[in-house]
């Protein structure tokens, strides 16, 4: 496939894809329930899908039936204002993963595995159920918040994509990621900046600077979740993390940003 076919088939799954969160985000807060899990679920599935390749064996249906548990408890306390005690429903939950690789005869390493497991849900699972955190942050639904959120991060990809063709020069990380390039991440970074300023104009809710403010954790720590996630890549010797999304590799590639970012914003609203 030339470059021009593959970015004309990642043009067009963006604007696919993009569509769907936007009309899920906007049109209620349930629709944004499902969409966000069912991303979180299709990420957690691909990641523990990359460990097998390296003969790991962590416990994939319990550690994602896990994240989908921190998901909904999240989203409830947040959205319908359930007692905090009921975090607490988490424990057993998580600790049965012991009990599980205490029947597993013929696992070698265990403890490993067990590990790699809880990775999935700290490094995936929660990162997308702290997103309940910005959506409620008004005390109930706001859209705006979600949209804002996803915009500012499309808009620092795209930006260090382009800028990052025009001017790259100066690597950025190249032990990591050999294309990424300083050039292209303050151009990221002004893009990003930009989105921010139209959504305080545009969207609300947040005052200005809590806007840039979140602009500028999108485009430094997010830039910092892309380089984890390719050095993730690098350590399985794989190019892209799976085939799911068209011209962009798998839902670990599209997302690794928010990964890392979303912890960071929710610490920001909450504190700020």
């Amino acid at each position: 496939m030339s470059k021009y076919d593959d970015l004309t088939q990642r043009f067009i799954t963006a604007i696919f894809g993009a569509f769907i969160i936007i009309f899920a985000i906007v049109y209620g807060q349930w629709s944004f329930f499902g969409i966000m899990l069912c991303i979180s679920i299709f990420t957690q599935l691909e990641f523990y899908k990359l460990l097998r390749l390296d003969e790991m064996t962590p416990l994939k249906s319990w550690g994602t039936m896990a994240g989908v548990s921190v998901f909904v408890i999240i989203y409830a306390e947040q959205s319908m204002d359930i007692p905090s005690k009921y975090y607490y429903l988490l424990l057993p939950v998580i600790y049965l993963a012991f009990l599980i690789k205490l029947y597993k005869k013929s696992e070698s390493k265990p403890f490993t595995n067990i590990g790699l497991t809880f990775l999935g849900i700290i490094y995936v699972a929660l990162p997308f159920a702290l997103f309940s955190l910005p959506a409620f942050y008004t005390g109930s639904y706001s859209y705006e918040i979600v949209l804002g959120i996803i915009l500012i991060q499309w808009a620092s990809d795209t930006g260090a994509f382009f800028a990052g063709i025009r001017f790259g020069k100066r690597k950025l990380f190249e032990r990591v990621s050999p294309k990424k390039s300083w050039e292209g991440f303050m151009g990221g970074m002004m893009v990003a900046l930009a989105m921010s300023w139209a959504c305080s104009e545009y969207l609300g809710v947040l005052v200005s600077w809590q806007w840039l403010g979140i602009g500028l954790i999108i485009s430094i720590v997010g830039t910092y979740g892309d380089l984890i996630e390719s050095l993730f890549k690098r350590s399985m010797e794989i190019k892209d993390s799976g085939t799911s999304i068209p011209g962009h590799g798998g839902f670990l590639d599209r997302f690794d940003s928010l990964l890392l970012s979303l912890p960071f914003i929710a610490t920001f609203l909450k504190l700020f």
